[in-house]
């Protein structure tokens, strides 16, 4: 019996042993085509997006939701969603944008979808790794500031492309981004 044991752990071992060394070769060599011009494949794009989804959502999931309602934040978010975002993630009344185009996986369109506002604070605050998503927090916006986003979010998806334009033109203007830019760039 105890030969048994001994044979099935060497067995074990030793396979994976192999798939290590499988992976690390497939890894070194290069074949994987990391250009944003060619797709996942299915698998490999469900396991990056699962990986995403659970560990915003576990990081996100005890994050206190401050009252998002305040007109003043909503406006102050308004501004900052202008000034940062909409290269990417658009607004109401806009399909693409140049930059977007050559982005994979696309942001989401947040002019059309609701977000969590727990899930959405993480993602501003911390960003995403490979994806072209800034970790806001690290560039200097304090956790009232991406709140602010946050507000602004939960009313975006219900705003015609007059109401986006109309409170964008009352907010306050955007201190913590250069003037010349209109935007981020990456």
């Amino acid at each position: 019996m105890k030969t048994h044991i001994r044979h099935y752990g060497i067995t074990v071992v030793a396979t994976l042993g192999v798939l290590t060394l499988g992976a690390a070769a497939f890894v070194y060599s290069g074949m994987y085509n990391i250009g944003a011009d060619d797709h996942h494949t299915k698998p490999v794009f469900t396991l990056l997006q699962t990986l995403r989804d659970r560990s915003i959502h576990l990081r996100s999931e005890d994050i206190k939701v401050p009252n998002l309602d305040d007109p003043q934040l909503i406006l102050k978010g308004a501004g900052q969603y202008a000034a940062m975002c909409t290269s990417c993630h658009l607004e109401p009344g806009v399909e693409n944008s140049e930059l977007r185009k050559g982005m994979y996986p696309q942001p989401p369109n947040l002019s059309k979808v609701r977000v969590d506002p727990r899930e959405a604070f993480w993602v501003i605050k911390h960003g995403i790794k490979m994806s072209a998503m800034p970790a806001w927090g690290m560039a200097g916006h304090d956790d009232p500031t991406i709140w602010s986003m946050v507000a602004f979010l939960q009313k975006l998806p219900a705003m015609t492309p007059a109401q986006y334009k109309d409170i964008v033109a009352k907010a306050p203007p955007d201190d913590d981004m250069d003037a010349d830019t209109g935007g981020h760039h990456h």
